[in-house]
């Protein structure tokens, strides 16, 4: 089977969206013919291949609203479309959309991976909704990446026929095999971690300003355009000495970073959070996890009082109330731990997302 996924950006760019578009290519690799259509964030385009994978990035002039301004993406899509059984899109990708409804698919059957709703751009959201709900419309399956991102997105409700919730996951193989020696930090105290994007919805400024009422080391790895503005809050809180703001943390150093670790939190305050792949990352190491109640699948990734604990967002009292709790008693944080590297073998092995993922190829076409 030949299969083309289709997103904004591939690696080496970093995002959640863009590890599972990796994860899914190079996991089918060996059973299919798996290629990549991607853009440049910015620059001329390229095509090269990565891990068994062909992948052809598309000339971008720049990012505007989070979209590539990538003029010839649909002659690419076109292009890329032949002779292909299945494109699998990811989204939200108005390129991508647009580009598919340009182009058509001749005897392709195509499939979309909705990850989260459109939620910061509300007034670009109203020009593109027609859009997006003629290509949802036109499409055959509508992968969606949690049970109540499913139930609570309103532009998924009439689309439910055709949906299927296939769960983000983890390679625990790589990550059993990885180096255990944790982080060299100078601390001697407890430490929590937070890994991600430091931008709008990510809610950082929470944990922050929670770091007052708590005696530990916060490590953040990741970089963003609030970071200059987190670490004046952190100096201007007095807390500056007890949070390391490490930036971009490459793939070997992120897995020593959460073998540091003593506790995740992911204090995301916006619907955009629509899944936090980072929690699972935390869970398969055996570690628990404070997060938020957002309506989406993050608190039901990890579960309040099974493998961690939830919290309102933008709440730094009960952030770090939460917090406190668990690095106060070992016994719960071991429990919770255990718990949660139990859930993510339950139903969030990365063989288990490509075994339903193939799956559903096999209907799609079956049906075409």
């Amino acid at each position: 089977m030949n299969v083309l996924q289709v997103n904004k950006f591939y690696y080496p760019e970093v995002g959640g969206i863009e590890n599972v578009v990796q994860n899914i290519a190079e996991g089918l690799s060996n059973s299919h013919i798996t290629r990549v259509l991607a853009a440049r964030p910015r620059g001329l385009g390229s095509s090269d291949r990565h891990n068994g994978v062909n992948v052809t990035k598309v000339s971008s002039l720049g990012v505007t609203m989070s979209v590539p301004l990538a003029p010839t993406f649909p002659v690419q899509l076109r292009v890329a479309s032949r002779n292909t059984d299945i494109v699998h899109h990811h989204l939200p990708n108005p390129l991508s959309t647009v580009s598919q409804l340009i182009v058509g698919t001749d005897d392709a059957a195509v499939i979309a991976t909705y990850h989260s709703d459109i939620v910061r751009q509300t007034t670009a959201l109203k020009v593109y909704r027609p859009v997006l709900d003629r290509f949802l419309t036109c499409v055959d399956r509508i992968l969606v990446t949690s049970e109540p991102l499913l139930n609570h997105s309103t532009i998924l409700k009439q689309y439910k026929e055709k949906c299927d919730v296939v769960p983000l996951s983890v390679d625990l193989d790589t990550i059993d095999a990885e180096n255990t020696q944790p982080l060299d930090v100078d601390t001697t105290g407890p430490v929590i971690l937070f890994v991600g994007r430091l931008n709008y919805y990510k809610g950082v400024e929470y944990l922050v300003d929670a770091m007052e009422q708590i005696d530990a080391t916060l490590l953040v790895a990741g970089d963003g355009n609030k970071r200059a503005e987190l670490e004046q809050r952190a100096r201007k809180q007095g807390v500056a000495d007890r949070i390391h703001f490490l930036g971009y943390v490459p793939d070997a150093q992120l897995a020593r970073t959460y073998r540091t670790a003593d506790l995740f939190v992911l204090p995301s305050i916006e619907p955009s959070e629509a899944f936090g792949i980072v929690q699972l990352e935390a869970m398969a190491r055996g570690l628990p996890v404070v997060n938020t109640s957002l309506p989406t699948g993050v608190p039901w990734v990890s579960q309040d009082g099974k493998t961690g604990l939830t919290v309102p967002p933008r709440d730094s009292d009960a952030l770090a109330e939460a917090v406190n709790t668990l690095l106060e008693d070992d016994a719960q944080r071991r429990r919770y731990g255990e718990q949660a590297r139990k859930r993510v073998e339950q139903r969030f092995t990365r063989d288990r997302m490509l075994t339903k993922i193939q799956k559903i190829y096999n209907q799609v076409t079956d049906e075409q």
